[in-house]
């Protein structure tokens, strides 16, 4: 495993990608406290006001707050709006 790490690591300064890119790792975006954007992502695992559980594949993304809302969502990525006070990644 670390040899493919290493290859991917490699590949991301060769040809200047981030290396969340090339990884697949989910990109996620915070802007202020009320608003989130993830992609890629595959689904939501559970959805309420104050907690939303989403895949991203090797990891899940817990989206805490209050009146959290699933503003959009395409295969590709998805908008989370509310007041967002916490965001951790488990595996």
């Amino acid at each position: 495993m670390g040899e493919k790490e290493g290859l991917l690591a490699r590949a991301s300064r060769v040809f200047d990608l981030p290396a969340d890119a090339v990884a697949g790792a989910p990109r996620v975006e915070i802007i202020g406290d009320g608003e989130l954007r993830m992609a890629p992502h595959r689904g939501i695992l559970a959805y309420g006001t104050e907690e939303i559980h989403i895949s991203g594949g090797k990891m899940v993304v817990l989206v805490r707050g209050q009146g959290l809302e699933l503003r959009a969502m395409t295969p590709e990525e998805l908008l989370i709006t509310g007041e967002i006070r916490a965001v951790e990644f488990m595996r």
